[in-house]
Parts: C-alpha cells; sequence; structure tokens
C-alpha cells in the first residue's frame, strides 16, 4: 500500500515538473495578441488525469503553476492562476469522461468536451477574475487589451469581442494541439502504466497472503 502511494505522488511529483519546464516553451502565433503564446504544458497533467484520474491532472496543474510563480513570477500569480484554471478544467473534463469506459473512441470524446468545457471556462474566468485582477493589481487596464487584439482583428472592438474573437479560439486551437499529442503519447506510455499497476495489484496480494 505504501509503494503504491510513493508510486503515485513520485509520478505526479515527475509530471508536474515536466508540465512546469514545459511552460518555458512557448510559440507565438501571429493571428493572436504576443501576450498568447502557444504551450503544451497541459500535456503531463492530461496524461497523468487519463492514468490516475481527474483529481491528479488538477494536481499537477496546481504544483506546475505554484513552481511557475515562484521560480519565475511577473504576473502576481494571475497568470499562474488562469494557467492552472484552464488546464484544470481540460484534464478534470476528459478523465471523468474517460473513466467511465476507457476506449480510444470514449478518449477523443472526453478530450473535445475538456477543450470546450476549458476554452468557455476560460472566457468566463478572464471576464470576472483574470484582467480585473491585471488591471487593478498591474495597471493593464482592458482598454490596452482590445487595442492590441484590434491592431490583429480589426472585428475586435469591445473586451467582449476580444473576449470571443480572440481567447475563445486561442484556447481551443491549444486544446487542440495538446489533446492531439495526449494521444500520440498516451499510446505510448500506456503499456508501461498498466504494466506497473498490474504489479501493484500484485505486490498488495502478496502482501494480503504474507
Amino acid at each position: 500500500m505504501k509503494n503504491s502511494k510513493l508510486n503515485f505522488m513520485t509520478k505526479v511529483a515527475m509530471l508536474s515538473v515536466i508540465g512546469f519546464l514545459l511552460m518555458f516553451i512557448e510559440i507565438p502565433i501571429p493571428i493572436f495578441p504576443t501576450f498568447l503564446k502557444l504551450d503544451i504544458s497541459d500535456l503531463p497533467a492530461l496524461i497523468g488525469a487519463f492514468i490516475f484520474g481527474p483529481v491528479a491532472g488538477i494536481v499537477i496543474e496546481l504544483i506546475k503553476n505554484i513552481l511557475h510563480g515562484l521560480f519565475v513570477g511577473g504576473s502576481a500569480f494571475i497568470g499562474e492562476f488562469a494557467n492552472f484554471v484552464a488546464g484544470a478544467l481540460l484534464a478534470s473534463t476528459a478523465a471523468l469522461i474517460y473513466r467511465r469506459k476507457k476506449t480510444k473512441a470514449n478518449a477523443v470524446f472526453g478530450l473535445i468536451t475538456g477543450v470546450i468545457v476549458m476554452s468557455i471556462g476560460t472566457c468566463i474566468i478572464d471576464y470576472f477574475i483574470v484582467f480585473p485582477l491585471y488591471e487593478t493589481l498591474l495597471h493593464f487596464p482592458e482598454v490596452a487589451v482590445v487595442a492590441m487584439g484590434s491592431k490583429i482583428n480589426s472585428h475586435i472592438t469591445s473586451f467582449n469581442s476580444f473576449l470571443v474573437l480572440s481567447i475563445l479560439p486561442f484556447n481551443i486551437l491549444k486544446g487542440i494541439v495538446v489533446s492531439v499529442i495526449t494521444m500520440a503519447v498516451y499510446k505510448k506510455v500506456s503499456p508501461f502504466i498498466h504494466k506497473e499497476a498490474a504489479e501493484d495489484q500484485l505486490q498488495k496480494a502478496e502482501s494480503k497472503i504474507s
């Protein structure tokens, strides 16, 4: 039992650190404002959520962002909070659906649903919490955000249109990219995980006999 808990904690910690390191690899997308950059740091949380359950995915996202806030900072943990919410919504939603029936089709359905929930949820959080905090704590007003968006897309004329035409499509794109990579990577790591899980079950059975 102790070995199983230690194994779980070790893997969650390892995936959290990998997610933290992946946050440094950011790709700017020309059709979005410069502060919206594509990264795949949610990949470890998705893999962890599929393997260990939705709670693990949330914990991985939490640790990843705490590490980023402590060692990188720069946004008073506001950016980290936004990243945590987005990743936690994606990973937990996908994992909850996948756990009902662990098939490839259900994994795809879970990821699609997760992307939708994450994209909509992020817009809501940005509207009510994230950008008001940016304006209050970091003096980064919403009008400046709208101005940055309008330079790229002339249809962006208000903060609401910025959310719909910039934040929403960006998160959909990010979710799709991370989901596709997750499906490709999970196929390779799942045999190892299933083997390890079987060994854990064998150890539990042996301990009961002894």
